[in-house]
């Protein structure tokens, strides 16, 4: 019965895939070691946008566009809500902008 449960989890180890190495999610392609001024800024910007329920665009590093207002944020991530629902991270963001502020 030993051998059964060793062989198991054996098997069990060699399906799973070898660890991934970390990768560090940035706001905006900063580093996670932002200056506090800066970290700051982006905090009371995204707060001010979910406060109003300002209509952004959000371009993506891949060029994908999203429309929708800001509706929660924590460190690494955006949640969006627009015809769906979305959560970006924000290391996948190349910039946004309001709504009517594009030639601007």
């Amino acid at each position: 019965m030993a051998t059964e449960s060793t062989a198991r989890i054996q098997a069990y180890s060699r399906k799973r895939p070898a660890a991934l190495t970390p990768f560090r999610l940035s706001a905006y392609g900063q580093t996670q070691e932002q200056e506090p001024a800066q970290r700051n800024a982006e905090l009371f910007y995204l707060q001010k946008q979910i406060q109003s329920q300002t209509p952004m665009v959000i371009v993506l590093e891949d060029g994908e566009i999203i429309e929708g207002c800001i509706e929660w944020y924590d460190r690494n991530a955006l949640k969006v809500r627009g015809r769906q629902k979305t959560m970006v991270y924000k290391s996948a963001i190349k910039y946004m902008y309001k709504v009517g502020d594009q030639g601007q």
